[in-house]
């Protein structure tokens, strides 16, 4: 650990579960860095995350945004492709754009497809993939509502999903962000997140609660958010 992350750690009471506005005045009083870090929430889930029916996953469009611009990238054909561009997507296409990520190209963050040109994306997914640029129904990227789903992505809708461990990591804005606003955001995620417990999830669903700047420590929230 670096003596800046050192520093900052010591600003913070581990044992304690800090009011969320409280622990958003330390996340910035912790961030040390040269640039604006990224705001992150972590949610520690009690599922068991070997079970494929307690996957905790979905998507919500947070009130301000995450502070960066996303490049949205679309696949689809004729009418789909105009409602692409009116929405502002950043990259249009079909088979032109399968190549360009076949030959590696893969300038945009997000990619979405309509349902009817999915098999076409099987020659590439090696590519996606491990990228996580795949489109997936179940995170909203494969749809006919283009021109909705571009809109959401570009004022700040993002995904959420457990990982390995049971734990939920989501970007919910900058440092730079007024606290008011973090709140806002992370009030949206987490009583998504909370109602999207699974019906074969028993006993606490929500273990713990946390908070963090890209580089600094993590700060333990309370849970009545």
């Amino acid at each position: 650990m670096g003596k800046k992350f050192q520093e900052a750690a010591k600003l913070v009471d581990k044992n304690k579960e800090y009011d969320l506005i409280e622990a958003l005045g330390l996340v910035k009083q912790t961030a040390k860095a040269k640039f604006d870090e990224t705001v992150e929430f972590h949610i520690k889930l009690g599922i068991d995350p070997k079970q494929s029916d307690q996957t905790v996953r979905g998507t919500v469009t947070l009130p301000n945004g995450i502070g960066k611009t996303r490049k949205v990238a679309v696949l689809a054909k004729g009418e789909k492709q105009k409602e692409a561009q009116n929405a502002g997507a950043d990259k249009i296409g079909a088979e032109d754009l399968i190549e360009e990520i076949s030959k590696g190209i893969l300038d945009f963050d997000i990619l979405v497809a309509t349902p009817d040109v999915m098999k076409d994306l099987s020659k590439v997914a090696k590519i996606l993939g491990p990228k996580g640029l795949m489109p997936n129904p179940k995170s909203g990227t494969v749809t006919f509502d283009i021109g909705a789903t571009v809109s959401e992505l570009k004022k700040g809708r993002v995904e959420y999903k457990n990982d390995s461990y049971g734990i939920i990591h989501v970007p919910v804005g900058k440092v730079s962000f007024p606290q008011g606003k973090l709140a806002e955001n992370i009030k949206v995620l987490f009583d998504a997140i909370s109602k999207a417990k699974p019906s074969s999830s028993k006993g606490q669903y929500i273990r713990s609660v946390s908070i963090s700047s890209t580089m600094g420590p993590g700060i333990y929230v309370d849970q009545k958010i």
